[in-house]
């Protein structure tokens, strides 16, 4: 057998029916063991074990038996004395096997019985009494019979695997709505392929008159998943997908799909009263004032609510919803829950003398609005009862008058709402601001040692007659500060004990101020700043302040740039130059002033 391919094998079925290859190979195991069991033909109390070796690339199988001194039940006993005989016989089997391959050149189906030789050879070592004897069995020596149990075995088991694979993945969609595609659509039931699943839909969960045809997507909403175990937790029954599109829980989800607010938890269903096809009721509520919950579900000339009701079927006749206010005063809610009839009072008359018995309101409406209060074959006062929870009689105004019945109005209702709403919130109020000063009354127990920790500083009152001693106009008027031994006793002033109060050299006299000496800063700064310095250019030097080196007084060992020929020139030269030193210098003030910094 190639063991490569056997796996290959089961990848593929694996991923054929959506399930792990370990699973697979379990139900292989298992039904090989349940083949080979009935293959013995003793019960199915034998006891057989099957190892897929992949090291070595076999299927091992074989029967367990023990090993007694006396046998009563040679289906599941041996002696040693047999069991030695038997292991020789497979041995001599296995080697008469492997003579016959040698031919054929099967190198991988004779290296695998040589593994299997060397298996029945250790199992000599097994035959004291109390140990357990395997009698191994060769894969090719598994009859045709035999095959075709396991491979009928290995069907259901992988059936079984496959159903729960589909239970773990649909388990956790409870309560979800998916869109699937109609596969079949007959007289009782439409086949809705789901993903991994085709699941019936009965018409009694359709909405109303609805017709589908084969193709059509389709919403459902998964309300159960369960399967069923025997007493050895092995599933009898594949797991069964209930959908729905009839319940309460359709139509949350297409409300939580439509409208973004409750998507994200501003506005919140409250309760959900439905029958399909023909009218529902939901209650909205938000804890926001700025939020009308039922207009939010309405939207703008009812566009939002309508997208709902296109979606729920495609009869004749659509389902109506009703978008009901929610409030934690009962009388209001049952008013409101009437709607579209305008209720005119509610008179609450309590649970009753039974105690298994439904609480009861009576509901006041004009005589025109009787009929639409009851509903179309008594819808809406059922649909209310159902939302409520309580039972509600209908009764005309002109009957509650004649029949003197006390009720309270709706407009008094409406005020005793707002006021039990505005005591309700003042207590969460209280409560809250309790709760807070509570815990803020617990943190300076805490904190007390730190507190203390960091308070061996000198007093408080010191502090700032320290920190004003750097302010002092001592330091700014230094050169004028005649003992400048006074700056240490101000700063040795933290460090003296609490003996007496310190000298703090803090009024030092002076001739100002530090505001005046500020002031007088100011002052020449600004002066300065308002008469620039005037540039003049620097004063011609002549040449008799010219100090020069003449020849005679240079170094001996310095050589001379000139020779005495050249400096002669030179001195002539210069004396016809001095001919012009007596121009008058007045000659040039006339341009002065392209030097002059002011005239810029």
């Amino acid at each position: 057998m190639n063991y490569q391919m056997f796996l290959q094998a089961a990848e593929q079925v694996a991923e054929s029916k959506g399930i792990e290859v370990s699973d697979v190979l379990v139900a292989i195991k298992e039904a090989i063991a349940r083949g080979y069991t009935k293959a013995l033909g003793g019960g199915d109390d034998a006891v057989v074990d099957v190892t897929l070796d992949e090291e070595h690339g076999t299927i091992l199988i074989s029967q367990i038996k023990d090993v007694v001194p006396e046998v009563e039940d040679d289906y599941l006993e041996i002696s040693p004395e047999d069991a030695l005989a038997t292991a020789d016989e497979e041995l001599e089997h296995i080697e008469e096997r492997i003579g016959e391959l040698s031919s054929k050149s099967d190198k991988d189906e004779i290296a695998q019985l040589k593994y299997l030789a060397s298996l029945v050879d250790a199992s000599k070592n097994l035959t004291r009494p109390g140990d357990r004897f395997p009698i191994y069995c060769p894969l090719e020596d598994i009859g045709k019979y035999t095959y075709n149990g396991i491979k009928n075995a290995l069907r259901g088991n992988l059936k079984s695997a496959e159903q729960t694979a589909l239970y773990e993945v649909y388990k956790d969609h409870i309560g979800e709505m998916v869109t699937g595609t109609v596969e079949k659509a007959g007289e009782k039931s439409v086949s809705v392929n789901i993903g991994r699943a085709v699941v019936e839909l009965t018409y009694k969960e359709l909405i109303g008159d609805e017709l589908f045809r084969v193709g059509d997507p389709i919403k459902v909403y998964i309300q159960e998943v369960k399967e069923t175990r025997d007493e050895n937790g092995k599933v009898i029954r594949g797991p069964q997908i209930e959908i729905t599109r009839s319940s309460a829980g359709f139509l949350k989800r297409l409300f939580e799909e439509e409208i973004h607010e409750i998507y994200e938890g501003t506005v919140v269903i409250k309760g959900i009263a439905r029958e399909a096809g023909v009218r529902s009721k939901v209650a909205v509520y938000s804890k926001d004032e700025d939020i009308d919950p039922t207009g939010a579900c309405i939207g703008p000339k009812g566009s939002r609510i309508q997208k709902i009701v296109q979606q729920l079927g495609n009869g004749k006749e659509k389902e109506k919803i009703d978008i009901i206010a929610y409030s934690d005063y009962m009388p209001l809610y049952i008013a409101e829950s009437l709607r579209p009839a305008q209720v005119v009072g509610v008179a609450m008359e309590g649970e009753g003398d039974d105690e298994n018995a439904r609480p009861k309101a009576v509901c006041v409406v004009s005589d025109n609005d009787v009929r639409l209060a009851v509903g179309r074959k008594g819808a809406n006062v059922r649909l209310a009862k159902k939302l409520t929870g309580w039972d509600i009689d209908i009764v005309p105004l002109s009957e509650a008058t004649s029949d003197g019945i006390t009720y309270t109005p709706i407009d008094e209702i409406r005020e005793a709402a707002q006021a039990a709403r505005r005591e309700k919130e003042r207590a969460e109020y209280a409560a809250a601001s309790k709760k807070a000063a509570s815990e803020k009354a617990v943190e300076p127990a805490v904190e007390a040692p730190k507190i203390e920790q960091a308070a061996p500083a000198p007093a408080p009152e010191e502090k700032p007659a320290v920190e004003e001693a750097p302010v002092a106009p001592a330091k700014e008027e230094k050169p004028e500060a005649p003992a400048p031994e006074e700056k240490p006793a101000v700063e040795e002033a933290p460090a003296k004990e609490k003996e007496a109060k310190p000298v703090i050299h803090t009024e030092v006299k002076t001739t100002t101020t530090l505001e005046d000496l500020e002031k007088e800063l100011q002052e020449k700064k600004s002066e300065s700043r308002s008469r620039p310095e005037k540039k003049r250019r620097p004063r011609r030097i002549s040449e008799e302040e010219v100090e020069r080196v003449k020849p005679s007084e240079m170094p001996s060992s310095v050589l001379p740039i000139y020779s005495d020929e050249e400096l002669a020139e030179i001195e002539a030269e210069e004396s016809e130059e001095s001919g012009y030193d007596d121009i008058d210098e007045s000659d040039y003030d006339q341009y002065d002033s392209y030097y002059d910094d002011d005239g810029k």
